[in-house]
């Protein structure tokens, strides 16, 4: 049962067939503007809110208790909440989404730490007032807490784990905040080595691509230590738009796999879709109009339909990036015996894609291999 909790007097909760009015939770002190929302699953945490009046943006957040541990219990009594002009964060990982998260965090008013295996990518946010690190290591130690987006399980490993990685910064007091999208084993691997340092660890992968990101609107899916989460629940507030808390490590990798899979599916049965059209001589932008007013009307629908129908495919979350969370996906559902013919499918168009050279355009782009495989089976 979930629990939505406002910030105007009792909240109504049905528990055992009646209803109980619930204590509402203090204003958090946040940098952005608004209202603030905050719904709980099977129970609150620990301490999501500090109790300052200051208002935040809309927020809300989903909490399912994790497991408890010794570990747990050091890093709860050692956690404090971040807050502007008070706690350094880090951030490692400055692409098309670090770079827009980073920069709500500067606006907010947080010091920031960067590095990037680029560092050319960091002179922007140095020039807007981050400081840049030559290591992650260096930004750890530096840090709080540490952020870090990458782009596969492989270089969240390594940035991580290697020498001069985020572990061999990390000390108790310290958390590591993982946003990179990853597949369970992955996450669950760094959380060991980050614990082995006395650290906090949260898996934290968002939902959202660049617009989100830059206008503060992610989702984060989140789980692992619940009172780092609770600790940089105003850092996520001013990169997302709602949060959830999973449990253990490996849920909220897991809930980032399925929505992917369901986005990457539905990208490519509305490829065939338009290109169908194209075929029978409607207009692609109608289809995309009709769409729109039905059941089965969605945003990216709205959102890429129209660059969709022009060809164009500027990135802003990158067909690599897709068809590699296809395939963790696809591998999840192998783990646990889920035949996942739709997804497949899918993954094969998007592989056909990236070898027509689009793994760097928009996953949108995925049209030129729904359009390559309609020409190819007329040409039959």
């Amino acid at each position: 049962m979930r629990t939505i909790v406002t910030h105007s007097g009792l909240a109504p909760v049905a528990l055992a067939g009646r209803t109980t009015p619930v204590p509402l939770l203090p204003r958090s002190s946040r940098s952005c503007a608004a209202k603030s929302r905050t719904l709980h699953a099977a129970g609150p945490s620990t301490t999501p809110f500090s109790g300052s009046s200051t208002p935040c943006c809309v927020r809300q957040s989903v909490f399912r208790p994790s497991r408890p541990s010794a570990r747990l219990a050091t890093c709860r009594a050692a956690l404090e909440e971040a807050a502007p002009g008070k706690t350094v964060l880090g951030f490692v990982g400055i692409g098309i989404m670090g770079l827009a998260m980073t920069r709500n965090l500067l606006k907010a008013g947080y010091e920031v730490v960067v590095w990037n295996r680029n560092p050319d990518k960091c002179k922007p946010l140095e020039q807007e007032g981050a400081k840049v690190a030559s290591s992650p290591r260096e930004v750890a130690a530096a840090a709080s807490y540490t952020f870090a987006m990458l782009s596969d399980p492989e270089a969240a490993v390594d940035v991580a784990m290697r020498p001069d990685g985020v572990v061999a910064g990390l000390s108790p007091g310290k958390g590591y905040i993982d946003v990179s999208t990853v597949d369970a084993a992955t996450s669950s691997a760094i959380a060991a080595a980050v614990r082995s340092a006395g650290a906090a660890f949260l898996e934290a992968p968002v939902s959202g691509s660049k617009g989100p990101a830059e206008q503060g609107k992610l989702i984060f899916l989140t789980a692992g230590d619940q009172e780092l989460f609770s600790a940089v629940s105003p850092p996520l507030d001013c990169m997302g738009k709602a949060k959830f808390f999973l449990g253990a490590e490996g849920a909220g990798a897991n809930m980032k796999l399925v929505v992917n899979m369901i986005m990457g599916a539905m990208m490519t049965s509305f490829a065939e879709g338009l290109a169908l059209a194209d075929k029978v001589g409607l207009r692609q932008q109608d289809v995309i109009e009709v769409v729109g007013l039905g059941a089965i009307a969605a945003p990216m629908f709205a959102l890429k339909g129209p660059t969709m129908a022009a060809r164009s495919y500027a990135p802003a979350f990158p067909l690599k990036h897709q068809q590699k969370d296809m395939r963790l996906a696809l591998a999840l559902g192998d783990e646990v015996a889920q035949p996942l013919p739709m997804a497949a499918a899918a993954n094969a168009l998007y592989i056909a894609a990236r070898r027509q050279g689009l793994a760097d355009a928009d996953f949108s782009a995925v049209m030129e291999a729904v359009a390559e495989q309609k020409a190819e089976e007329a040409a039959k």
